[in-house]
């Protein structure tokens, strides 16, 4: 991903809230299938990371998450995480004109 491809999803992020929440359990099965799941649905999704309880830093987190699901770190910033996964099932309708 280039760094414009990057800037341009950081700021589409920016108005997201978080889906959700890693915390002392830091990253398990669930919170995988979670986010792998919302990457389908959205491509691009905000998780919040509790830094008092967290296990792992931000950006470990993020870079467990992201090799997990296939998906890139758009960002981390304090406690938030914004990963994006290229969904081509929602851009099928793009091109066909109505």
């Amino acid at each position: 991903m280039t760094s414009k491809q990057r800037a341009f999803w950081r700021a589409k992020a920016n108005r997201l809230e978080p889906l959700f929440q890693s915390g002392k359990g830091g990253i398990s099965e669930a919170l995988i299938k979670q986010t792998d799941d919302a990457l389908r649905a959205r491509e691009l999704i905000k998780i919040r990371v509790l830094l008092e309880t967290t296990p792992a830093s931000p950006k470990e987190i993020a870079a467990k998450l992201a090799a997990a699901t296939a998906s890139d770190v758009i960002q981390v910033i304090g406690g938030s995480i914004v990963l994006y996964r290229y969904n081509e099932e929602l851009h099928k309708d793009d091109g066909k004109k109505r």
